[in-house]
């Protein structure tokens, strides 16, 4: 991912978050009418809780992408620090096999002088 498309990944996160804020706002003038001392107005609560919705949804779809483009994205990709250790570890491992089979064979050897 470039600096560009660094730039307009935030810009779409700083879209969601004003669109979260938004969101916020619409539950709370909500809240504001079921508390009117003189009811609520029917509209006016529909409206809001169609536009909260939608609102909901675009959100739930802008981070999903996000998330999507996110995970496509891999800086280290050539990188071959993993398969470097990976290749330390294994030659650890034989490193301790030997070791091992060393021990085994002197006290094979061992036995053999013994009997």
């Amino acid at each position: 991912m470039d600096s560009q498309g660094q730039t307009t990944s935030l810009q779409r996160l700083q879209n969601v978050e004003k669109r979260i804020v938004k969101v916020l706002e619409l539950a709370g003038g909500v809240m504001d009418e079921l508390a009117s001392p003189v009811g609520p107005r029917k509209d006016v609560v529909q409206n809001h809780c169609l536009e909260f919705m939608q609102l909901i949804k675009d959100i739930q779809v802008a981070l999903r992408d996000e998330i999507k483009s996110a995970c496509e994205y891999r800086p280290f990709e050539k990188c071959d620090y993993g398969s470097r250790i990976a290749n330390e570890i294994c030659h650890k491992k034989v490193e301790f096999i030997m070791s091992q089979l060393d021990a085994i064979k002197q006290t094979v050897d061992e036995y053999h002088v013994a009997v």
